[in-house]
């Protein structure tokens, strides 16, 4: 890897969230925690290097890499034909920041994604991802530790926020155990862990948009109780309270302890 960096003259940026996997056993440990098969079609993120690529390659049918620095991107077909000559021909890379990929930008719709994803914008690349790619029915993730912790957070734990309460609308997440900071070039300063996903029905046919209006709302000003913390979004707290009531929800209640379904049934009542 070192080697592979110097020919392309890379540093490592945190601005891009680059720490690059070089231990072989950690990247062997993802694929195998990932669960893919040959009939996978993966999708993966920020492949930098292509460590983790190398490793995937020959365990599933096809990987998309969606790479967003040109000159990594650039490179990757290469490597893979160097170091994975027999399924090299199974790799696509897509030169495109992840947050802005689309449906129609991949030639067979991705099945699962397995990715050590950026630090700084692990969250929203996966939430973007769960939306805009239906077919994606399961995952596993490398993200910060503190993250992993959010992801998988549930209901009533002091970590439960929006992202953990978002995941849950498309899919059963969990920690699927930590990594260690020193299978990374460089050396970042935290630790990492996985996050494994499941995709599962949304719990409402309310309009997502506005649920997630009422997550957000909730989660602004932890502090207050839902009464409160909903009246922008109602139009005032006593809005907030019809339609808190109407759900079956105290008004008194805190956004940490509902589920995201008790988030979609304040929704539905505005919507009643």
């Amino acid at each position: 890897m070192r080697r592979l960096a110097a020919e392309l003259d890379i540093r490592p940026t945190k601005k891009l969230g680059q720490n690059f996997v070089h231990d072989p056993n950690t990247v062997r440990r993802i694929v195998s925690a990932a669960e893919v098969t040959a009939d996978d079609s993966v999708l993966e993120v920020g492949p930098g290097l292509g460590s983790l690529t190398l490793a995937l390659l020959p365990a599933v049918g096809s990987v998309t890499a969606v790479e967003i620095d040109p000159v990594l991107a650039a490179k990757l077909s290469a490597t893979a034909a160097a170091f994975a000559p027999n399924s090299a021909e199974n790799l696509t890379v897509l030169q495109a920041d992840a947050l802005k990929v689309r449906a129609e930008d991949f030639a067979e719709p991705p099945t699962a994604l397995v990715a050590n994803l950026p630090y700084n914008v692990a969250v929203p690349v996966v939430l973007h991802l769960l939306a805009e790619l239906p077919s994606l029915r399961r995952g596993l993730v490398m993200v910060q530790s503190e993250v992993a912790d959010r992801m998988a957070a549930e209901p009533g734990s002091r970590v439960y926020g929006v992202p953990s309460a978002k995941a849950g609308w498309f899919a059963e997440v969990r920690r699927a155990g930590p990594v260690s900071r020193n299978v990374f070039w460089p050396v970042p300063n935290v630790d990492s862990g996985l996050v494994a996903f499941r995709r599962v029905d949304p719990p409402s046919s309310a309009p997502r948009e506005e649920v997630f209006r009422v997550v957000d709302a909730a989660f602004a000003q932890r502090r207050k109780v839902l009464r409160g913390a909903l009246a922008g979004w109602a139009g005032s707290a006593t809005r907030a309270e019809e339609y808190l009531r109407a759900a079956g929800i105290e008004p008194t209640d805190r956004g940490e302890r509902l589920t995201i379904a008790d988030f979609a049934r304040i929704a539905e009542a505005k919507q009643s």
